[in-house]
Protein backbone atom coordinates (compact mmCIF):
# COMPACT_ATOMS: atom_id res chain seq x y z
CA UNK A 1 0.00 0.00 0.00
CA UNK A 2 3.31 2.26 0.85
CA UNK A 3 3.62 2.39 -3.12
CA UNK A 4 0.72 4.39 -3.66
CA UNK A 5 1.67 7.64 -1.42
CA UNK A 6 5.49 6.96 -2.19
CA UNK A 7 5.63 10.26 -4.32
CA UNK A 8 3.66 11.88 -1.47
CA UNK A 9 6.73 12.80 0.99
CA UNK A 10 4.57 11.32 3.74
CA UNK A 11 7.44 12.40 6.35
CA UNK A 12 5.85 15.84 6.61
CA UNK A 13 3.10 16.19 8.40
CA UNK A 14 1.08 17.96 5.83
CA UNK A 15 1.59 15.26 3.05
CA UNK A 16 1.10 12.25 5.76
CA UNK A 17 -2.20 14.44 6.89
CA UNK A 18 -3.38 14.00 2.74
CA UNK A 19 -2.41 10.28 2.58
CA UNK A 20 -4.61 9.42 5.58
CA UNK A 21 -7.69 11.39 4.70
CA UNK A 22 -7.09 9.78 1.10
CA UNK A 23 -6.86 6.26 2.74
CA UNK A 24 -9.93 6.97 4.87
CA UNK A 25 -12.17 8.32 2.57
CA UNK A 26 -11.12 4.80 0.42
CA UNK A 27 -11.66 2.58 3.87
CA UNK A 28 -14.17 4.52 5.70
CA UNK A 29 -14.15 1.45 8.47
CA UNK A 30 -10.16 1.96 9.05
CA UNK A 31 -9.13 2.62 12.36
CA UNK A 32 -6.01 4.81 12.48
CA UNK A 33 -3.53 2.04 13.42
CA UNK A 34 -4.75 0.31 10.06
CA UNK A 35 -4.04 3.38 8.45
CA UNK A 36 -0.76 3.50 9.78
CA UNK A 37 0.54 0.61 8.92
CA UNK A 38 -0.95 0.93 5.31
CA UNK A 39 1.29 4.02 4.45
CA UNK A 40 4.61 2.66 6.41
CA UNK A 41 4.35 4.88 9.02
CA UNK A 42 3.91 4.72 12.86
CA UNK A 43 0.57 5.56 14.43
CA UNK A 44 2.23 8.18 17.00
CA UNK A 45 3.45 9.99 13.77
CA UNK A 46 0.11 10.33 12.42
CA UNK A 47 -1.14 11.55 15.99
CA UNK A 48 1.72 14.02 16.32
CA UNK A 49 0.98 15.40 12.25
CA UNK A 50 -2.02 16.70 13.99
CA UNK A 51 -0.28 19.11 16.84
CA UNK A 52 -2.64 21.96 17.05
CA UNK A 53 -5.43 20.84 15.14
CA UNK A 54 -7.15 19.38 18.24
CA UNK A 55 -3.83 17.48 19.51
CA UNK A 56 -1.70 18.23 22.35
CA UNK A 57 2.31 17.00 22.78
CA UNK A 58 2.40 16.52 26.35
CA UNK A 59 5.66 16.20 28.40
CA UNK A 60 6.32 12.16 28.32
CA UNK A 61 6.22 12.80 32.71
CA UNK A 62 4.82 9.12 33.03
CA UNK A 63 4.31 9.42 36.55
CA UNK A 64 2.48 12.75 36.86
CA UNK A 65 0.10 11.34 33.79
CA UNK A 66 -0.52 7.87 36.01
CA UNK A 67 -0.82 9.64 39.70
CA UNK A 68 -3.25 11.92 38.38
CA UNK A 69 -5.52 10.02 36.90
CA UNK A 70 -7.34 9.24 39.63
CA UNK A 71 -8.94 12.70 40.24
CA UNK A 72 -10.56 12.41 36.52
CA UNK A 73 -13.32 9.72 37.40
CA UNK A 74 -14.42 6.64 35.42
CA UNK A 75 -12.03 6.28 32.03
CA UNK A 76 -11.17 3.64 29.27
CA UNK A 77 -7.75 1.78 29.90
CA UNK A 78 -7.11 0.67 26.54
CA UNK A 79 -4.02 -1.92 25.99
CA UNK A 80 -3.63 -3.36 22.64
CA UNK A 81 -1.06 -5.52 19.84
CA UNK A 82 -1.10 -6.31 16.44
CA UNK A 83 -4.07 -8.74 16.84
CA UNK A 84 -6.09 -7.86 19.90
CA UNK A 85 -7.81 -5.13 22.27
CA UNK A 86 -8.39 -4.87 25.61
CA UNK A 87 -10.80 -2.03 26.63
CA UNK A 88 -11.79 -1.82 30.66
CA UNK A 89 -13.35 1.06 32.24
CA UNK A 90 -12.85 2.18 36.07
CA UNK A 91 -10.57 4.04 37.76
CA UNK A 92 -7.18 4.30 38.40
CA UNK A 93 -6.38 4.13 41.88
CA UNK A 94 -3.80 3.26 44.03
CA UNK A 95 -0.62 3.74 41.71
CA UNK A 96 2.68 1.82 42.44
CA UNK A 97 5.84 3.48 41.39
CA UNK A 98 9.44 1.22 42.07
CA UNK A 99 12.29 3.36 42.65
CA UNK A 100 14.07 2.68 39.87
CA UNK A 101 11.06 4.14 37.47
CA UNK A 102 11.52 0.08 35.64
CA UNK A 103 8.05 -1.15 36.81
CA UNK A 104 4.85 0.73 37.51
CA UNK A 105 1.54 -1.00 38.74
CA UNK A 106 -2.25 -0.83 38.88
CA UNK A 107 -3.63 -3.57 41.07
CA UNK A 108 -7.44 -2.91 41.42
CA UNK A 109 -10.75 -4.67 40.35
CA UNK A 110 -11.54 -2.64 37.76
CA UNK A 111 -7.73 -1.09 36.39
CA UNK A 112 -5.30 -3.92 36.96
CA UNK A 113 -1.97 -3.12 34.89
CA UNK A 114 1.34 -3.96 34.76
CA UNK A 115 3.23 -1.19 33.23
CA UNK A 116 7.22 -0.65 31.73
CA UNK A 117 7.75 2.85 31.99
CA UNK A 118 11.17 3.15 29.95
CA UNK A 119 8.84 2.05 26.78
CA UNK A 120 6.64 5.53 27.62
CA UNK A 121 8.40 7.96 25.47
CA UNK A 122 5.83 10.33 23.44
CA UNK A 123 2.60 11.30 24.78
CA UNK A 124 -0.25 13.00 23.16
CA UNK A 125 -3.68 14.52 23.97
CA UNK A 126 -5.92 14.04 21.37
CA UNK A 127 -9.75 15.74 21.20
CA UNK A 128 -11.48 13.60 17.97
CA UNK A 129 -14.90 15.05 17.35
CA UNK A 130 -17.70 13.35 17.22
CA UNK A 131 -21.01 13.74 15.18
CA UNK A 132 -23.69 14.62 17.86
CA UNK A 133 -21.38 14.31 20.74
CA UNK A 134 -19.08 15.94 23.02
CA UNK A 135 -15.50 15.39 21.46
CA UNK A 136 -13.74 12.16 22.39
CA UNK A 137 -11.11 12.82 24.90
CA UNK A 138 -7.82 10.86 25.73
CA UNK A 139 -4.27 11.27 26.51
CA UNK A 140 -1.96 8.25 24.34
CA UNK A 141 1.39 7.22 25.08
CA UNK A 142 3.84 5.60 22.62
CA UNK A 143 7.58 3.90 22.32
CA UNK A 144 10.34 5.45 20.85
CA UNK A 145 9.36 3.60 17.65
CA UNK A 146 5.75 5.25 17.82
CA UNK A 147 4.20 2.03 18.85
CA UNK A 148 1.16 2.91 20.69
CA UNK A 149 1.51 1.35 24.51
CA UNK A 150 -1.57 2.64 26.76
CA UNK A 151 -4.35 5.07 25.72
CA UNK A 152 -6.59 6.62 28.59
CA UNK A 153 -10.17 7.72 27.55
CA UNK A 154 -13.27 10.13 28.69
CA UNK A 155 -16.62 7.90 29.54
CA UNK A 156 -19.78 9.24 30.93
CA UNK A 157 -18.30 8.68 34.40
CA UNK A 158 -15.13 10.73 33.64
CA UNK A 159 -14.88 14.26 35.33
CA UNK A 160 -13.89 16.13 31.98
CA UNK A 161 -12.59 19.53 33.77
CA UNK A 162 -10.40 17.41 35.55
CA UNK A 163 -8.68 15.26 32.82
CA UNK A 164 -8.44 18.69 30.83
CA UNK A 165 -6.28 20.20 33.55
CA UNK A 166 -4.48 17.38 34.00
CA UNK A 167 -3.04 17.45 30.44
CA UNK A 168 -2.62 21.22 30.17
CA UNK A 169 -0.24 20.16 33.47
CA UNK A 170 1.76 18.01 30.75
CA UNK A 171 1.77 20.21 28.21
CA UNK A 172 4.69 20.42 26.02
CA UNK A 173 6.59 24.07 25.36
CA UNK A 174 6.83 22.53 21.54
CA UNK A 175 3.67 22.01 19.80
CA UNK A 176 5.32 21.76 16.28
CA UNK A 177 3.75 19.51 14.18
CA UNK A 178 5.17 16.09 12.96
CA UNK A 179 7.47 13.33 14.74
CA UNK A 180 10.63 11.67 14.56
CA UNK A 181 10.67 7.57 15.36
CA UNK A 182 13.33 5.37 16.11
CA UNK A 183 13.94 2.33 14.22
CA UNK A 184 11.55 -0.50 15.65
CA UNK A 185 13.80 -3.13 17.60
CA UNK A 186 13.78 -6.30 15.85
CA UNK A 187 12.08 -9.20 17.51
CA UNK A 188 15.04 -11.42 19.18
CA UNK A 189 15.97 -14.46 17.40
CA UNK A 190 15.00 -17.79 19.16
CA UNK A 191 18.23 -19.87 20.04
CA UNK A 192 18.49 -23.18 18.65
CA UNK A 193 16.99 -25.72 21.50
CA UNK A 194 20.10 -27.96 20.80
CA UNK A 195 22.37 -24.80 22.28
CA UNK A 196 19.82 -24.42 25.49
CA UNK A 197 19.40 -26.79 28.25
CA UNK A 198 15.85 -27.60 27.90
CA UNK A 199 15.77 -30.81 30.59
CA UNK A 200 17.18 -28.26 33.05
CA UNK A 201 14.36 -25.94 32.07
CA UNK A 202 11.43 -28.19 31.85
CA UNK A 203 12.61 -29.44 35.71
CA UNK A 204 12.82 -26.27 36.82
CA UNK A 205 9.36 -24.86 35.30
CA UNK A 206 8.14 -28.30 37.56
CA UNK A 207 9.64 -26.89 40.87
CA UNK A 208 8.03 -23.43 40.10
CA UNK A 209 6.44 -22.05 43.24
CA UNK A 210 4.91 -18.93 41.92
CA UNK A 211 3.69 -18.21 38.50
CA UNK A 212 5.39 -14.42 38.12
CA UNK A 213 8.81 -16.46 38.29
CA UNK A 214 8.26 -18.38 34.79
CA UNK A 215 9.35 -15.11 33.05
CA UNK A 216 12.69 -15.02 34.98
CA UNK A 217 12.85 -19.15 33.92
CA UNK A 218 12.94 -17.86 30.30
CA UNK A 219 15.18 -15.49 30.45
CA UNK A 220 17.72 -17.83 32.97
CA UNK A 221 17.47 -20.71 29.75
CA UNK A 222 17.22 -18.48 27.19
CA UNK A 223 13.99 -19.82 25.66
CA UNK A 224 11.45 -18.00 23.83
CA UNK A 225 7.80 -18.34 25.34
CA UNK A 226 6.49 -20.45 22.00
CA UNK A 227 9.78 -22.67 22.43
CA UNK A 228 8.54 -23.23 25.73
CA UNK A 229 5.35 -24.48 25.37
CA UNK A 230 6.49 -26.64 22.37
CA UNK A 231 9.27 -28.53 24.42
CA UNK A 232 7.19 -29.09 27.71
CA UNK A 233 5.99 -32.23 28.38
CA UNK A 234 2.15 -32.66 27.68
CA UNK A 235 1.51 -32.22 32.01
CA UNK A 236 2.72 -29.05 31.30
CA UNK A 237 1.60 -27.64 28.38
CA UNK A 238 -0.88 -29.04 25.33
CA UNK A 239 -1.47 -27.50 21.95
CA UNK A 240 -4.86 -27.16 21.30
CA UNK A 241 -7.15 -25.33 17.93
CA UNK A 242 -6.97 -21.78 17.22
CA UNK A 243 -10.86 -21.31 18.39
CA UNK A 244 -10.11 -22.19 21.41
CA UNK A 245 -9.70 -18.76 22.69
CA UNK A 246 -13.20 -18.39 21.24
CA UNK A 247 -14.51 -21.80 22.47
CA UNK A 248 -12.93 -20.48 26.08
CA UNK A 249 -15.13 -17.21 26.21
CA UNK A 250 -18.42 -18.68 24.88
CA UNK A 251 -18.02 -21.34 27.68
CA UNK A 252 -17.07 -18.79 30.40
CA UNK A 253 -20.14 -16.47 29.26
CA UNK A 254 -22.92 -19.93 29.22
CA UNK A 255 -21.48 -21.18 32.62
CA UNK A 256 -20.75 -17.54 34.45
CA UNK A 257 -17.24 -18.62 35.06
CA UNK A 258 -15.04 -15.89 36.19
CA UNK A 259 -11.83 -15.69 33.98
CA UNK A 260 -9.04 -13.24 33.66
CA UNK A 261 -7.91 -11.58 30.13
CA UNK A 262 -4.20 -10.45 29.78
CA UNK A 263 -3.36 -8.52 26.41
CA UNK A 264 0.31 -6.38 26.70
CA UNK A 265 1.49 -4.28 24.35
CA UNK A 266 5.74 -3.54 24.84
CA UNK A 267 5.13 -0.99 27.78
CA UNK A 268 1.69 -2.18 29.34
CA UNK A 269 0.00 -5.68 30.33
CA UNK A 270 -3.50 -5.20 30.95
CA UNK A 271 -5.88 -7.61 33.16
CA UNK A 272 -9.65 -8.12 32.95
CA UNK A 273 -11.31 -10.32 35.96
CA UNK A 274 -14.82 -11.34 36.07
CA UNK A 275 -17.15 -12.71 33.97
CA UNK A 276 -17.86 -12.18 30.17
CA UNK A 277 -21.55 -12.07 28.92
CA UNK A 278 -22.00 -10.25 25.35
CA UNK A 279 -20.14 -11.86 22.62
CA UNK A 280 -20.58 -11.08 18.87
CA UNK A 281 -18.20 -12.05 15.75
CA UNK A 282 -17.89 -9.37 12.96
CA UNK A 283 -16.13 -10.54 9.83
CA UNK A 284 -12.64 -11.81 11.59
CA UNK A 285 -12.98 -10.53 14.61
CA UNK A 286 -14.26 -11.93 18.06
CA UNK A 287 -15.26 -9.57 20.51
CA UNK A 288 -16.85 -9.44 24.14
CA UNK A 289 -18.68 -5.95 24.36
CA UNK A 290 -20.22 -5.85 28.19
CA UNK A 291 -20.90 -2.47 29.88
CA UNK A 292 -17.32 -1.97 31.57
CA UNK A 293 -15.28 -4.58 29.37
CA UNK A 294 -14.74 -5.09 25.59
CA UNK A 295 -12.27 -7.17 23.92
CA UNK A 296 -11.53 -7.19 20.14
CA UNK A 297 -9.71 -10.77 18.89
CA UNK A 298 -8.38 -11.47 15.55
CA UNK A 299 -9.43 -14.66 15.35
CA UNK A 300 -7.49 -15.59 11.42
CA UNK A 301 -4.30 -14.38 12.93
CA UNK A 302 -3.91 -17.07 15.66
CA UNK A 303 -0.98 -19.34 14.74
CA UNK A 304 -1.04 -21.47 17.86
CA UNK A 305 -2.76 -21.96 21.03
CA UNK A 306 -1.72 -24.04 23.89
CA UNK A 307 -2.92 -25.07 27.46
CA UNK A 308 -0.55 -24.43 29.97
CA UNK A 309 -0.01 -25.28 33.58
CA UNK A 310 2.00 -23.82 36.32
CA UNK A 311 2.99 -25.26 39.61
CA UNK A 312 2.44 -23.09 42.18
CA UNK A 313 2.47 -22.95 46.38
CA UNK A 314 -1.57 -22.82 46.11
CA UNK A 315 -1.68 -25.93 43.40
CA UNK A 316 -1.61 -25.32 39.66
CA UNK A 317 -2.47 -22.73 37.48
CA UNK A 318 -4.00 -23.19 34.19
CA UNK A 319 -4.06 -20.92 31.59
CA UNK A 320 -5.03 -20.85 27.33
CA UNK A 321 -1.91 -18.84 25.87
CA UNK A 322 -2.24 -18.11 21.97
CA UNK A 323 -0.10 -17.33 20.04
CA UNK A 324 0.45 -15.51 16.42
CA UNK A 325 2.69 -16.53 13.29
CA UNK A 326 5.58 -14.92 14.60
CA UNK A 327 5.45 -17.04 17.85
CA UNK A 328 4.27 -13.37 20.03
CA UNK A 329 2.12 -13.92 22.68
CA UNK A 330 -1.55 -12.68 21.50
CA UNK A 331 -3.74 -13.03 24.76
CA UNK A 332 -4.39 -15.09 28.08
CA UNK A 333 -6.94 -16.58 29.74
CA UNK A 334 -6.90 -17.62 32.91
CA UNK A 335 -9.68 -18.33 36.03
CA UNK A 336 -10.29 -16.02 38.51
CA UNK A 337 -7.62 -16.24 40.91
CA UNK A 338 -5.81 -14.71 43.73
CA UNK A 339 -2.47 -15.85 45.70
CA UNK A 340 -3.16 -18.10 48.84
CA UNK A 341 -5.98 -19.39 46.90
CA UNK A 342 -6.54 -22.93 45.09
CA UNK A 343 -7.59 -22.49 41.05
CA UNK A 344 -11.29 -23.16 40.46
CA UNK A 345 -12.55 -26.09 39.44
CA UNK A 346 -15.18 -24.60 37.64
CA UNK A 347 -12.35 -23.38 34.81
CA UNK A 348 -10.36 -26.50 35.22
CA UNK A 349 -13.47 -27.90 34.00
CA UNK A 350 -13.92 -25.53 31.40
CA UNK A 351 -10.62 -25.66 29.84
CA UNK A 352 -11.06 -29.75 30.08
CA UNK A 353 -14.52 -29.09 27.80
CA UNK A 354 -12.51 -27.43 25.34
CA UNK A 355 -9.43 -29.87 25.30
CA UNK A 356 -12.24 -32.71 24.94
CA UNK A 357 -13.99 -31.14 22.23
CA UNK A 358 -10.54 -30.42 20.64
CA UNK A 359 -9.73 -34.02 20.93
CA UNK A 360 -13.12 -35.00 19.84
CA UNK A 361 -12.82 -32.48 16.39
CA UNK A 362 -9.19 -34.00 15.90
CA UNK A 363 -10.29 -37.47 15.63
CA UNK A 364 -13.21 -37.13 13.36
Amino acid sequence: MLSLYTDMELRTPEALLAAADAYKEAHPHARIRGIADALGVSEAELVAARCGDGVVRLRPDWRACLGGLEACGTLMALTRNSDCVHERKGVYENPEFDESGRTALFVNEDIDLRIFPTRWQHAYWVEDAQTNADPRLSIQWFDASGLAVHKIYATEGTRRDAFRALAETLRHDDQTPGLSVAPAAPVPAEKPLADLDVAGFVEAWEALQDTHDFFGLLRRFGLSRRQAVHVAPAHLARPVPAQAARRVLEEAAAAKVPIMVFVGSPGCVQIHTGTVEKLLETGPWFNVLDPDFNLHLRQDAIAEAFVVVKPTVDGVVTALEVFDAKGELIVQFFGKRKPGIPEREDWQALVARVEAEAAVTDAA
